[in-house]
């Protein structure tokens, strides 16, 4: 991922767009100077670059506030707070903590901006492609796929977040940038669907290791199956079993024998991950002023143990700490230990960390900060060389066992699919039921950023949530940024029951 600056603005959203030349990995960024957007896109090298501009936006945690998904939907679940210094320390987290976000308070203004500079991306490098005739049809064909696949991303994570957005599939007029309205979310799902439907046959397989962090035909069937039980129709989970049924049969994936390898740093894009977005130190960032900049992840530094002084972790800055009642849920499963790290047994081995605000004693162990990959050059903060795992097997196993069970289909494939999950960590096998699936998801995928979405799309959320303050079905979105509305004159309408 390598870049080259054009400048275009949709919204506050689509702000100064980076893109970047390719190196020999697909994964190092090197810049390699400057390029106007009117005088690119004249070969296939240069077409590849505007395509890794796309990939670069899902790297981004600094859009207008700290909003890297997996640390940010741990904390709007029931597995941590907001934690950092204090209640000011980071307000939109403690906001979206407790569900006191408004117009002007929340996560909103930097994952609306984030993922609609996707959305403007994918589309200029989709409407190049279309005049671009000197592309030979192998690479255009796969481009384009690549190219819908990242809109329908960034589309579905702005319809689960916001609810009511402006559908874009173009270049709009300057006149008509701030005359976008919202749609009818089931446009917004039509385009998603229309995208991955049409992405899928000219996908690969199977990614080479020089090419990873690319979509695969997993990925987008992933990401289709999951569009699909989001909008929550039962008489279309037979069609979200078949999508993940293809991913979870294919010999590309398996579950690894040992639940404590996924989250390895030095075990990157391995056979259980299916949708994985890199980060490295390579850059060697040091801006503080952009950390969009870099390419390394920022969440393992926030959700580290503050002053920490002791062996294996590094010193983060203390958010997200674990909720008791996470903490008592999975304190009798093998996955604990590699999932939550126990700060008052680290204390009895004599290491020590600063008791922030809302502190538990119990942190994030997936993505932690480790010191043997705490860059050495650079802002080390800012360089953490530590990938987020999006989409994994485990994760579309329970899927397909899920939606089969909601659609009437084999409870006999259900059962295997939830108890291949609970056998790759020594339990028991358990009936198939709805309500085992649901639990076996919350302890699996416990801190990856699942259990939000999870909550709201199978309407539980106002019994799990109410207590911190969710209110349904208000708080199952955020509120639209204010700013937004306000560059619109209105045209832009806030979500229900927010100021």
């Amino acid at each position: 991922m390598k870049k080259t600056f054009y400048i275009l603005t949709i919204f506050t959203g689509l702000l100064a767009t980076l893109v970047t030349g390719c190196s020999k990995s697909f994964l190092e960024l090197q810049p390699r100077g400057t390029d106007l957007e009117d005088n690119f896109y004249k070969n296939e090298e240069q077409v590849f670059q505007g395509l890794i501009a796309v990939y670069d936006v899902m790297q981004w945690g600094n859009s207008g506030g700290y909003t890297m998904a997996m640390p940010l939907l741990t904390v709007a679940s029931d597995e941590a707070h907001a934690g950092g210094s204090d209640a000011s320390d980071q307000p939109s987290w403690v906001a979206y903590d407790n569900f006191t976000m408004h117009g002007n308070l929340g996560p909103q203004a930097g994952l609306w901006a984030k993922n609609y500079a996707g959305v403007y991306r994918a589309n200029l490098i989709l409407t190049k492609i279309q005049s671009a005739d000197f592309l030979s049809a192998a690479f255009k064909s796969r481009v384009t796929a690549e190219a819908k696949t990242l809109r329908a991303y960034f589309y579905f994570n702005l319809i689960r977040w916001f609810g009511n957005i402006p559908l874009i599939t173009g270049p709009i007029p300057t006149s008509e940038i701030y005359n976008q309205v919202q749609v009818p979310a089931e446009d917004v799902y039509a385009q998603i669907e229309k995208d991955l439907t049409e992405a899928i046959p000219d996908l690969p397989l199977t990614i080479p290791v020089s090419e990873s962090g690319r979509l695969s035909k997993g990925a987008a069937r992933a990401i289709l199956g999951k569009a699909i039980m989001y909008q929550n129709d039962n008489s279309r989970m037979g069609q979200a079993a078949q999508l993940f049924n293809e991913i979870n049969t294919s010999p590309v994936y398996r579950l690894l024998d040992n639940y404590a390898e996924i989250f390895r740093p030095d075990n990157q894009f391995n056979a259980e991950s299916i949708l994985e977005i890199p980060h490295s130190s390579l850059a060697l960032w040091g801006d503080w002023g952009w950390i969009n900049g870099g390419e390394g992840n920022v969440a393992p530094q926030f959700i580290g143990m503050a002053d920490y002084n002791g062996p294996l972790y590094a010193g983060g800055w203390g958010f997200a700490p674990i909720s008791l009642e996470l903490v008592n849920f999975m304190k009798d499963d093998p996955r604990f230990e590699h999932t939550i790290i126990d700060g008052n047994a680290l204390k009895a081995g004599g290491a020590s960390y600063g008791e922030r605000y809302q502190n538990t004693n119990y942190f994030i162990k997936k993505y932690a900060p480790l010191q043997a990959y705490r860059a050495t050059a650079g802002t080390a903060e800012l360089n953490w060389p530590i990938n987020e795992i999006e989409i994994r097997l485990a994760d579309t196993y329970l899927l397909e066992a899920e939606a089969l069970l909601r659609s009437g289909g084999s409870a006999t494939r259900a059962g295997q699919l939830l108890n291949a999950v609970r056998d790759r960590v020594d339990l028991a096998p358990v009936a198939a039921t709805l309500d085992n699936v649901y639990r076996e998801r919350r302890m699996e995928l416990a801190t990856e950023g699942h259990r939000f979405f999870d909550l709201v799309r199978t309407n539980q959320a106002a019994t799990v949530l109410g207590p911190k303050g969710f209110i349904a079905p208000k708080n199952n979105v955020l509120p639209i940024n204010q700013l937004e509305i306000d560059l619109t004159k209105g045209v832009l309408k806030q979500n229900p029951g927010y100021q």
